[in-house]
């Protein structure tokens, strides 16, 4: 037991220091005026920015679903290769993964910007350039581009398991595709399509910088509630600093109730069963 403890010891130290300390002066800040006394003001200001919050939650939704609809075949075809391929193409989808998310997304501007690489190709095709960068579709496919990893990967490592006889078996029993993708391969894979939702929705509603460098700052687009927290916090004045943490506070609570619904939503798969009959 005393070895147990000694253990668990820095894992302990490291979550007050980095977890429980910054979430406690988030609360402080949210609920104090620049002052330092209690105050519930900025908390009822939070209806002005409700615009934003619905703007990110339907970026991060479609984000989320482009991730899906794209990482599901992809991640299938992974699982079914053999162990050495497989090895090659999870490499090769974690590359990306090993470079700055700021300079990915920067390299994907100038591909898609008014004069980058795409529209100098349409128009040396004959054809009329495209207008991305400043949309919601460019926010959308600069998420896309930046989280499809962590969606490939939760489903990878769950279809991975699935054992070639149990499709076999359903095969052999009449099932066309259509009826062992539906009733064998999605229940089984509920698991790593829970798990690459969060992964994917969580970071594309608080994000900022896809949205800073593809969406024109708020220029052309709506702002995201990530652009806006980091305005307040970058502001000088304290009151920008109460702000930003109501706001951050909100996002949080907001974040962990979507990974309460996953994780009920998990459960319920679980205790239901695998295949679908």
């Amino acid at each position: 037991m005393k070895r147990t403890r000694l253990t668990l010891f820095p894992f302990g130290i490291w979550m007050i220091l980095f977890t429980i300390i910054p979430l406690a002066m988030v609360v402080w800040f949210a609920l104090t005026d620049d002052s330092g006394h209690f105050s519930l003001e900025n908390m009822a200001q939070i209806v002005n920015y409700l615009p934003s919050f619905w703007y990110s939650i339907w970026v991060g939704a479609l984000s989320t679903f482009f991730c899906l609809i794209l990482a599901y075949p992809l991640a299938y075809s992974i699982s079914r290769r053999s162990g050495r391929t497989q090895r090659t193409m999870v490499l090769i989808v974690m590359l990306p993964m090993w470079m700055n998310s700021l300079l990915r997304i920067t390299a994907l501007k100038s591909i898609i910007d008014d004069n980058g690489l795409l529209n100098r190709f349409l128009e040396m095709i004959g054809l009329e350039p495209v207008k991305l960068v400043g949309t919601t579709a460019a926010i959308v496919l600069g998420m896309v581009y930046d989280f499809l990893p962590f969606m490939i990967l939760p489903l990878y490592s769950v279809m991975t398991k699935i054992d070639n006889r149990t499709i076999e078996a359903a095969q052999d029993l009449g099932s066309n595709g259509f009826q062992v993708l539906s009733r064998v391969i999605l229940p089984l894979s509920v698991p790593g399509i829970l798990s690459g939702i969060t992964m994917v929705f969580v970071p594309s509603v608080s994000t900022f910088v896809v949205a800073t460098l593809l969406g024109n700052g708020g220029v052309t687009t709506p702002l995201m509630i990530g652009e806006i927290i980091e305005f307040l916090f970058k502001g000088s004045a304290p009151a920008y600093n109460n702000m930003g943490a109501v706001l951050s506070l909100v996002l949080m609570l907001l974040i962990l109730l979507c990974i309460a619904v996953m994780n009920s939503v998990d459960k319920d798969s679980d205790e239901i069963g695998g295949m679908v009959p």
